[in-house]
């Protein structure tokens, strides 16, 4: 349809990192841009997550054992893993169809759209650092995952292994004895380590302020605190969006609005099967003694990004609904997992205490489509806690997409008909 049709201006609904990445191709196709945000432009869950591009993350969280270990985990009261105990129709649908999903063939399924992006998103990023001097803090130095028993370390072997196999991607060992002579900032006698050599990472918040600037340079208008809540419609066709006594007029939309998406199911004519799970981190001052490489501590689901101006500990998930309180216990979980495996895990003072909402599927990929309902407008949300590593893949895709063209991936592994069959 699109490909038939003059678009000129496109409107991003949503200005996190996806949205962002999808202005980005847009406007670098020829096409006038808007984006509209309910908050800031980069102030959610785009602003202080680990800051991963990770080729290596390439399983869904619905894998086998996945549901047996995490009603294991809710009985312990410093888990990575907190469901709010509430009634909550949806957030239990979503629990039975992501167990559903806990075996091996569906978890390779998901991993290979999961894959496809992955790789796609960070060769577009490399170009986009090198070409478009992005300013990032962009760093190729790889991620660590850390075990704190052998046992562990061990075990991941078989992980390895699959991944290997199936995706290409490939960690090196390094046994419990030689870990802290790679990374001299892990303590001594821990299990062991698996090096993604090929993995990277960059400083989230400086990354959106970086694309913003250049985006306007590109002539993109942002119109920031604006609520979307309706499509004007003209049949199939959308003409305009409205919300807060504001609306804004386009050609074609793309509705990037993450853990927020599922407001607008029925504008859209969809069910967005998406979840928010709540992340947190405390950024810092970088200790004196800091890891070369970013560490993933696997026992205890918690993250480390050395940047080159900051230092952060990341991740936990809560599931919690909208909650727009910080829990601090959850922060304290980060500082106490860090002390196991680090010499110096933190330091004074904690510069920001943040959450976000991942937007979380129960297949674990995310929805990449055009409305079923409007011929106009195409959906790009349910990124789970691969924002970043998946943004510039996707961006190119939503834009092959309204302009006519070739998608570069397979879109089967994105669309919103599989959910049906959920």
């Amino acid at each position: 349809y699109m490909a038939q049709q003059s678009v000129e201006n496109v409107v991003v609904v949503g200005g996190g990192v996806i949205g962002a990445m999808c202005a980005w191709y847009l406007s670098q196709s020829g096409y006038q841009v808007t984006i509209v945000d309910r908050d800031k432009f980069g102030a959610a869950c785009s602003h202080g997550n680990c800051g991963y591009v990770s080729p290596s993350h390439v399983l869904p969280l619905p894998q086998p054992g996945a549901v047996r270990g995490a009603v294991g985990d809710l009985f312990r009261s410093n888990s990575p893993l907190c469901i709010r105990l509430k009634w909550s129709p949806s957030l239990w649908a979503w629990l039975w169809k992501f167990s559903r999903r806990c075996n091996q063939k569906d978890m390779l399924d998901a991993a290979r759209g999961r894959s496809d992006l992955l790789q796609s998103s960070q060769d577009l990023f490399k170009q986009l650092v090198s070409k478009e001097q992005i300013e990032c803090e962009w760093q190729e130095v790889g991620l660590l995952f850390v075990h704190l028993t052998k046992h562990h370390f061990e075990a991941y072997k078989t992980t390895n292994q699959l991944i290997t196999d199936h995706f290409g991607v490939s960690a090196e060992p390094i046994a419990g004895a030689d870990l802290s002579d790679f990374e001299p900032a892990l303590k001594d006698g821990l299990g062991g380590g698996w090096y993604y050599r090929d993995d990277c990472h960059l400083r989230p918040d400086m990354l959106m302020a970086s694309l913003r600037k250049k985006l306007e340079g590109r002539g993109a208008r942002f119109i920031e605190n604006m609520e979307v809540q309706k499509f004007v419609r003209d049949g199939q066709v959308c003409k305009a969006i409205s919300g807060n006594g504001q609306q804004v007029s386009a050609d074609a939309f793309v509705v990037a609005s993450g853990a927020w998406s599922p407001f607008l199911n029925r504008e859209l004519g969809c069910k967005f099967p998406i979840q928010p799970g709540k992340g947190y981190s405390l950024t810092m001052p970088r200790p004196k003694v800091v890891p070369k490489v970013p560490l993933i501590f696997e026992e205890h689901r918690v993250a480390i990004t050395p940047m080159h101006t900051k230092y952060r500990i990341g991740s936990t998930m809560e599931f919690a609904g909208y909650d727009p309180t910080i829990n601090k216990r959850r922060l304290q979980l980060l500082k106490d997992s860090a002390s196991h495996y680090l010499r110096e895990p933190y330091c004074a003072p904690v510069e920001e205490e943040w959450f976000g909402w991942r937007p979380m599927t129960w297949d674990g990929k995310p929805v990449i489509d055009r409305s079923p309902i409007m011929e106009n407008v195409w959906v790009a949300a349910g990124h789970n806690m691969l924002g970043i590593s998946m943004a510039t893949g996707t961006g190119k895709l939503v834009t092959e997409m309204i302009s006519g063209q070739q998608p570069h991936l397979d879109l089967n592994h994105y669309s919103l008909s599989r959910l049906k069959t959920g």
